[in-house]
């Protein structure tokens, strides 16, 4: 096949593109740094730099302090000239972010929404959004996606939802559809334990981590899989759902919240001697357990069997190195970890790595805005639209 010529506009635009990631990777960072990391000549870095500078992409800065300069002008990427909002749909709460194109935080807040359907959690998003761009100072208009975390499967065929039973009037809705049009913006939805672990290799525990699992226990159960670096989703988009681990057993192994404050309940009737009284909230449990409580432990220590019974079967067919617990119970670190490490080391000739997520309440958030991000550089880059004074 005969080789087409190179097409000045598709150069132009590569060029500008690597300089542009280069600023975005080392700033605040001079013309010739980006020459030698881009790999590119001065006079190319130039011209691309200029029609950034003129899309109002990136603007000069001052060195990092202590730094010589040579007389070097610096530069950085303009960071309101794309906004992210991240979105984490739960149960009880919904947290909300606003990132820019550095990828700093310039507003968060949770509202709680603890029994609202599908259509009290649109008006309550629609609602934030707003609330989010009045606090960062910034207006509204320069989002230029959202993200947002559901507690359910989006079907890879449909775009609808499907096992989305924590938020009444979830299930088989086109959320990405109706949210777009809700806010007049490009939506995309995911699982909210996949962004949880796309969170956790950007800015938490797993950073640098090419294989890994992030693992959820709370008043749910679920996984998000990395592998090779890239989140897996399957064939259905359903990897992760490792609440079926215990399909076809006649014994209890739910980790999550209701099975331990019934096992709780269970044990507590068995041996008078405890501190724990009904409703026998996992909070109380584990405190519990922190004091001493002999009926507590036992709680603890099975929950700590029932986690690594979930971890075994995805350490033995994946061999990743690390997993990193979260949710509710999940964090309970002091209390889980050793037990945890020491079942699958004696159960596995590889044994994972357990850790407790650095980004708690926020990863499904820090996930969002992650992929929210690389969207937005992508966006504004093809738009290079100038800024308004």
């Amino acid at each position: 096949m005969p080789r087409l010529a190179a097409i000045p506009p598709l150069l132009k635009d590569l060029n500008e593109r690597t300089v542009l990631d280069a600023i975005r990777a080392g700033a605040p960072i001079s013309r010739a740094e980006i020459s030698r990391r881009a790999g590119i000549s001065k006079p190319t870095v130039s011209l691309a730099l200029q029609s950034l500078l003129d899309a109002g992409l990136v603007r000069e800065t001052e060195p990092d302090p202590g730094r010589p300069t040579y007389g070097a002008t610096f530069f950085e990427v303009v960071p309101e000239a794309g906004l992210v909002l991240g979105l984490d749909v739960g149960a009880r709460f919904l947290r909300g972010a606003i990132c820019d194109l550095r990828g700093e935080i310039r507003a968060r807040q949770d509202v709680e929404v603890d029994g609202a359907d599908a259509e009290g959690a649109l008006e309550a998003i629609a609602a934030l959004r707003l609330s989010l761009a009045e606090a960062s100072g910034l207006s509204a208009d320069r989002i230029d996606c959202a993200v947002v975390g559901v507690p359910g499967v989006v079907d890879v065929d449909t775009g609808r939802l499907t096992l989305a039973t924590n938020v009444p009037g979830l299930e088989g809705r086109d959320w990405t559809g109706e949210l777009s049009a809700r806010m007049e913006l490009t939506v995309s939805v995911d699982n909210d334990i996949n962004l949880a672990a796309v969170g956790e290799r950007w800015r938490g525990m797993a950073r640098g981590v090419e294989d890994f699992v992030f693992l959820s226990i709370g008043t749910g159960l679920g996984a998000g899989l990395v592998l090779r670096g890239e989140l897996h989703r399957g064939r259905h988009g359903a990897a992760g759902e490792i609440d079926l681990v215990a399909s076809g057993r006649d014994d209890d192994i739910d980790p999550c919240a209701t099975a331990v404050s019934a096992l709780a309940a269970k044990l507590a009737g068995e041996n008078g001697a405890t501190t724990l009284r009904p409703p026998y909230d996992v909070r109380a449990i584990f405190a519990a357990a922190r004091s001493g409580d002999a009926v507590a432990r036992a709680v603890v220590e099975e929950e700590a069997r029932r986690i690594a019974l979930h971890i075994a079967p995805i350490a033995a067919v994946t061999d990743i190195a690390l997993v990193v617990l979260g949710g509710g119970i999940g964090v309970n670190a002091d209390l889980l970890l050793d037990p945890i490490r020491t079942l699958l080391t004696r159960w596995l000739p590889y044994p994972p790595r357990v850790e407790v997520s650095s980004l708690g309440d926020a990863a499904v958030l820090t996930g969002a805005l992650a992929v929210g991000l690389r969207a937005a550089v992508d966006n504004v880059f093809a738009n290079r639209r100038a800024l308004p004074a």
